[in-house]
């Protein structure tokens, strides 16, 4: 709250705001993938998940979420139609029954063949080069991390 003697500050238009660039960013970048995500049979959030799992495959669901920055009630759902679906595996884990690992199947792990087109979608439609769209991605991060270090308590 402002000091009650500060002057008022009127905020910049809305233009001007990085939140709404980058919600309107994030917003036109789904659009993009939705239609090569489409022709592979999966959601983005699904695509995310991928991801992941082709990094470092067989995570806890907590692992996941919290990559994710959701709640891990979130992505049962959207993981339990993976399954369905035939794309990875959910078990307890027997070191702690508590926790739920998610494994790639083989037919999970043959996606990433052809998965490299999302990528490549992304640089034609957006005409920018891989070097010119990872230093993006690389300042949006750290803008992404200053935020989040600085509220350390805050819940996501």
């Amino acid at each position: 709250m402002p000091e009650p003697d500060a002057a008022p500050v009127v905020p910049p238009p809305l233009s001007a705001h990085i939140c709404r660039t980058i919600y309107a960013t994030n917003l036109a970048i789904q659009r993009v993938h939705k239609v090569v995500l489409d022709a592979l049979g999966i959601t983005y959030l699904q695509y995310l998940v991928f991801n992941l799992l082709w990094d470092r495959d067989n995570q806890s669901v907590s692992e996941l979420a919290g990559q994710l920055e959701l709640e891990a009630s979130t992505l049962t759902p959207l993981l339990k139609r993976l399954e369905v679906a035939g794309y990875l595996s959910r078990v307890r884990n027997p070191g702690d029954e508590r926790q739920v690992l998610i494994g790639l199947t083989d037919k999970g792990r043959e996606l990433r063949t052809v998965a490299g087109c999302v990528s490549t979608n992304l640089a034609e439609r957006s005409g920018m080069s891989a070097h010119e769209l990872e230093a993006l991605n690389v300042a949006v991060r750290g803008l992404h991390d200053r935020l989040v270090g600085a509220a350390p308590g805050e819940s996501k």
